[in-house]
């Protein structure tokens, strides 16, 4: 049996489609049974699962009091039965041979965690939406994270969106870390391969993700990932990637470089070099996504939402080192 375990929170606008892609599946309905956590909703999201759990047993519906995904994921844990966990999220929509080619592939490479890739598509017809889902599938915006930029083959990874695991997985290396509010799936992923364990991406396995469709809520999003991950890093020993680094350096080039500036001139024109190639980057990405999408204001909205990405990431990364250094807590409220 399967076990899969959706963390949910005000997701009345997708909640539907994740719940009919999953209704979709060509795994037998009779070998899996299927948890939605839900986060204390304020919207529709408990009305919509409990009208599809009450035509279709094998879907449950629990609580989550404490909001966070952690929380959701192993309240769902520990009351699942599969041998295999499947973790989704209600943002998405899932091919409808998800559940059976994770399964195939978990016991095809013998492997801890598999999952697929992001398909990023916009969550309306807005030029900024359009914007904020290219951005999150550049390798300029993301890095080499294979997950959101795609890869040619099945390969060995560092982390995966979500995943399929063996459960005997949680008993070795221990359930999701409850102190996580972001970057749990990341911590979970790093703390297997630190066990000796193994992970793949399938990039074949492609899933519907709609972005944000606010750059203020982009901002919010990467500004808590930035943050927790010095207290992942922490809590492994070690740093689980080097892309981590790459937004922090680049707020702390900003910020020095400004200061240098007024120094000498040297630093000015090395300062308005670095900019200078920063935003030509984000043009020209612009301009590409321009051309695919057929909309002339990417040139523009491009750069801006780069920035607004890497400097949240950077910001909150740093704020994330002050309290690991000052021994202050980690505390953010909202799940989303």
């Amino acid at each position: 049996m399967i076990s899969v375990i959706c963390p949910i929170y005000n997701e009345e606008k997708y909640i539907a489609k994740c719940i009919d892609s999953v209704l979709m599946q060509d795994y037998p309905k009779t070998d899996m049974e299927i948890y939605f956590v839900d986060g204390m909703s304020g919207d529709k999201t408990v009305q919509i699962v409990n009208e599809y759990s009450q035509k279709y047993p094998f879907i449950k519906l629990l609580e989550n009091p404490h909001r966070t995904v952690p929380y959701a994921m192993n309240i769902g844990i520990m009351a699942s039965r599969g041998e295999t966990i499947i973790r989704l999220d209600g943002h998405c929509e899932y091919p409808k041979n998800y559940f059976s080619c994770l399964v195939d592939n978990l016991k095809k490479y013998d492997a801890d965690n598999v999952g697929g890739v992001f398909i990023t598509l916009p969550c309306n017809k807005t030029n900024i939406s359009y914007a904020i889902a290219e951005c999150l599938k550049n390798p300029f915006g993301m890095g080499n994270s294979l997950h959101r930029i795609g890869a040619k083959e099945n390969v060995k990874t560092d982390s995966v969106p979500f995943g399929c695991f063996k459960r005997d997985v949680f008993d070795k290396v221990g359930l999701y870390d409850e102190e996580l509010t972001r970057n749990q799936d990341d911590e979970l992923n790093a703390r297997i391969i630190k066990n000796g364990g193994s992970i793949y991406l399938i990039p074949t396995l492609g899933v519907k993700y709609y972005a944000r469709d606010k750059v203020s809520k982009v901002r919010k999003m990467f500004y808590q990932y930035g943050l927790f991950k010095p207290l992942v890093n922490k809590k492994l020993g070690q740093a689980a990637t080097i892309r981590q680094f790459v937004p922090p350096l680049f707020v702390a080039a900003l910020f020095c470089g400004s200061i240098l500036s007024f120094v000498s001139n040297v630093f000015l024109w090395l300062f308005v070099g670095f900019v200078a190639l920063y935003f030509a980057i984000g043009l020209y990405m612009g301009v590409k996504s321009a051309i695919v999408t057929l909309r002339p204001l990417m040139v523009l909205l491009m750069p801006w939402t780069f920035l607004n990405v890497h400097l949240s990431y950077g910001i909150g990364y740093w704020v994330g080192m002050f309290k690991i250094l000052f021994n202050r807590p980690f505390i953010v409220q909202s799940n989303r």
